[in-house]
Order: structure tokens, then sequence, then C-alpha cells
């Protein structure tokens, strides 16, 4: 049995027939992991034990619905079956079956957390065509969280080394992302990102907001936004919030900047350009955050990795580093949110998840 002092983590296993449940085996049984959490596995036994049979593991189990009643044995996975799954999906194939597993095991994981009952929820990764073939109305982990949390003003943060990043827009076609560029929405991505950063422990965060045009416009040459929207919504923050603000500033040298200590994160207004940077600078130990939630969530910044699941080599450390960012980070949020719900911030309410939710 471990120590009754680590902090719980829930851990899901993602889409059933991606990488996620082998990561989530050489995660769990990692002698570091070990050490600084007590890992609630959320998820189907059956997906769990064909990741073993596919790493060749010796798969021992103890199952638990409820951490309080868990021994956490040092040789074994706690596990929570949610058990959807009548017989295992094959690797790396769409299915609705797989799609409805990861949702169950995410919505479980969300009710845990919510009632106090761990510390925090680490997510591996799940498929966003297997969620649409189950119906399930939310593209991505960030929507789930949000709706089944209530939580306004959700955002997600990339961490590796130094470098954090915050996105102001996330999952849109390229060509849609500047009419997204607002000078309400970056004000807004301000001011949430320091409240976000502080909840995290920096006192007066360095935020620097990247360009979106070549060399930041050069003064309208390549582009207006920087001047008629980005620069003044950062003025326009600035006033509002506890930290040093700098933008716009170009975009391929805001993240070495930050990776080297010019400012604790950088607010980037795309997926891709935040993405490339922090994957470019270590793929498989950036962890993913969502910060706004009522506890904290991270995550492997990878997806299913179809194309190789149910052989035995997917990395897992990019699933340790988020389990240890949640263990690491877990009580400080927590105390974090309970201060904001305590000065009456937005956002901050009590939070109730249904046992179900209808699909449609």
């Amino acid at each position: 049995m471990r120590s009754p002092h680590l902090p719980v983590i829930a851990v899901t296993l993602g889409e059933p027939a991606g990488v996620g449940p082998e990561i989530v085996v050489e995660a769990a049984a990692d002698p570091a992991v070990r050490a600084a959490a007590r890992c609630f596995v959320v998820g189907e036994e059956r997906a769990l034990r064909a990741a073993a049979d596919a790493l060749g593991r010796n798969l021992k189990l103890e199952h638990a619905a409820d951490p309080a009643a868990a021994a956490f044995p040092g040789d074994a996975i706690t596990l929570a079956d949610t058990a959807t799954l009548s017989a295992p999906v094959p690797w790396g194939r769409i299915t609705p079956e797989g799609g409805a597993a990861s949702f169950a095991a995410i919505a479980a994981a969300c009710r845990l957390a919510a009632a106090g009952k761990v510390g925090a929820v680490a997510t591996a990764p799940i498929h966003k065509e297997c969620l649409r073939a189950a119906a399930v109305p939310y593209i991505d982990h960030t929507a789930m969280f949000s709706a089944l949390t209530g939580s306004a003003g959700v955002m997600t943060m990339f961490a590796t080394g130094a470098l954090r990043i915050f996105f102001l827009t996330r999952h849109l076609a390229l060509r849609d992302v500047p009419a997204a560029i607002t000078f309400d929405g970056v004000r807004e991505g301000i001011i949430a990102a320091a409240r976000h950063l502080r909840s995290l422990g920096f006192a007066r965060p360095r935020i620097a907001v990247a360009a979106l045009n070549p060399h930041g416009g050069e003064h309208g040459l390549f582009g207006s936004e920087e001047e008629e929207i980005i620069a003044p919504a950062v003025r326009a923050a600035a006033p509002e919030v506890a930290a040093d603000l700098a933008g716009p500033v170009p975009a391929d040298a805001v993240f070495h900047k930050a990776a080297t200590g010019a400012y604790d994160a950088v607010l980037s207004l795309y997926h891709d350009q935040g993405h490339i940077a922090a994957k470019t600078l270590d793929f498989h130990g950036t962890v993913s955050f969502t910060l706004g939630l009522p506890f904290l969530r991270t995550s492997v910044d990878h997806g299913t990795a179809f194309d190789i699941a149910g052989q035995g080599i997917a990395d897992a450390r990019g699933m340790k580093a988020a389990i240890l960012a949640a263990a690491g980070f877990a009580a400080s949020y927590r105390g974090a949110r309970a201060g904001q719900r305590g000065s009456g911030s937005p956002g901050a309410g009590g939070t109730t998840i249904p046992e179900k939710r209808e699909r449609h």
C-alpha cells in the first residue's frame, strides 16, 4: 500500500483503439509516478488488459468504484471499470464503441473530481472521429470538461520546461483564424491567462502576446491586426491585471524568448502557432493543462497514434509527465480556485455532474 498522503489522480484511458491504454499501463507502473501519486485509473478493463498483453506485462488489478475504498497496492493498478465494451475494440479502428467508452471514462473522472474524491484528472488521448461516430456532442476534451462542469472561461495551457503557452483560439480552420482575433477576445484572453497563472503560483506573471502576421505585421505592411486589434487590446488589459504584459511580439521570436526565461507564458493566437513551438522543443515532455475548471486537468499533448496502437512501442513519457504535473499542482490549484470562489470570481461556482447525459 502506498502512502495515504500522496495525491489521488484520476487517469482516464482515452480512446481504447489508440495508444492510451498502453501508455497508462506504462505510466502507472513507473517508479517516479508511484512515488508522487496514487493513480486511480478510469476506463475499460478489456482495453487495459489488451494493452498489457501488447506490452507483454502481467497485469494485476485492484477494482474500486471509489478511491476512498481503494488500497492502492504497490504491485497493481487500481481501476474503476466503466464497463461499456462487450468486447475489445480493434486497434487503430474508428468505432462508435470506442468513442462512447472514452467519453464514459471522462464523465466518470469528472464526477470523481467534482466531488473532491480525486485531486486532479490526467487524460490519455481521445479520437474526434470516434466521438462523432458515438454521437458524443463535444469535439474535444476541453469542450467536454467545460460542459460537464458548467465552467466558463476555460483555457488550454501547454507547458514544457520554462515554456508555457495559452491558446486564444484552438480548433479552427486556419482561414477562419483572422476573423476570430478580436479586440475583446485578446483582452479577455490576457486577463484569463493572468488569472490562471496566478492559480499555479505566479504572483505577478509576465505574459507576451504573439503576433499574427510575419514580423508582427511590419506596421501594416503584412497585415493590420497587430496595430488595429492586438496592441490596443494589450494596452487595454494592462490596468486590469496584476501582470507585466508585452506584445504583439513576432511569433518567430516570442516562443524562444519565453523558453529562455523572458516571459512566464505566451498567449498564442491559434492552434498550430503554439503547438509547433512546444512540440518542437519537447514532443514527448509537453503537458497540456486545462485551467478554469473546479479541478486541475492535465493531458498528453499527442494523439491516439492509431498507426502504432497495439504494438507495445508507444512512448509513455508524456503520460508520465501529465500525471506528475497533476500531482504537483493539484493542491495549490484547488486552493487558488477556493480563494477565487470566496472572492466572487466568475466561473468558480459549485459543480454537479449527472451520472448520465443524453447523447444527440
